[in-house]
């Protein structure tokens, strides 16, 4: 490691004052960020650390919906939210192991938008609204690519609100290594249609499968994807898995997430 600052503000509006400065980079749980550093491929001088502020830590359910603070752990996701939101607790309680689970936070795992994490799957999958210090943004337009969202320089997550449906359910084929999902299907039931959200499978980073979406919006049933996957076209391909085998996955997945979930 080198030396760098190390900045905990008490609260956001302090935290993103702090961000201005030259070479400031967010620090959530670090679980992505502190061995960035430690491999020299991430060197920020300044590093804003956002745990430990009460207003970004919290599970609260309300008015049909379930609201995170960004700083809140995997682990305190996965025992508070599981009487509103089973499908978010189940897909937290699976995140990495204890270790990560206790430091990694929902808000780091959106804003660094790894391809193959679990959250961004239940944020999109969900219809979520991401909240920061400056608006608030609709899951379909806060991922925009492969490790990149929609977040200017300098804006925090504060918070992630999941509208909770009606059936929801997460499933993972772990890559037994790293505990990421070599694919990841979140399939959420909602009156107005199921929303299928993938993470793990494409080139793009998480993204709906619409046709899926379709057919289960009309028959939530397995059986309204027999014989269905994505194309493989612009899936990931590398020593874990080819394109093929993940496009696949994602359509063995969503069925067993649809049986799941009913």
């Amino acid at each position: 490691m080198y030396n760098f600052e190390f900045v905990k503000p008490a609260t956001v509006d302090e935290a993103v004052a702090a961000m201005k400065k030259e070479g400031a980079q967010a620090l959530g749980g670090g679980q992505t960020l502190l061995p960035t550093m430690k491999q020299r491929l991430a060197s920020p001088e300044s590093l804003v650390c956002l745990s430990g502020m009460a207003e970004l830590v919290g599970v609260n359910a309300g008015d049909g919906a379930v609201t995170v603070g960004a700083a809140t752990t995997h682990a305190q996701v996965a025992a508070d939210a599981a009487g509103s939101y089973p499908a978010l607790a189940d897909l937290a309680s699976n995140i990495g192991d204890p270790a990560v689970r206790s430091r990694g936070t929902l808000g780091g795992s959106i804003a660094n938008n790894d391809p193959a994490a679990c959250y961004p799957a239940a944020v999109l999958g969900s219809g979520a609204t991401v909240t920061t210090n400056a608006r608030s943004l609709s899951a379909d337009d806060y991922f925009t690519g492969l490790f990149e969202t929609a977040l200017d320089e300098g804006e925090i997550v504060t918070s992630v609100s999941f509208p909770v449906p009606e059936k929801a359910n997460y499933q993972k084929f772990d890559q037994p290594a790293s505990r990421f999902a070599l694919v990841g299907v979140f399939v959420a039931k909602y009156p107005d249609g199921v929303r299928v959200a993938v993470t793990g499978a494409s080139e793009g980073g998480v993204f709906r499968w619409a046709e899926a979406e379709a057919a289960l919006s009309g028959d939530f049933a397995a059986s309204a994807l027999e014989g269905m996957k994505p194309g493989a076209d612009g899936m990931i391909s590398d020593l874990h898995g080819s394109s093929e085998y993940r496009a696949h996955l994602v359509g063995v997945l969503t069925r067993r997430a649809v049986d799941a979930a009913g």
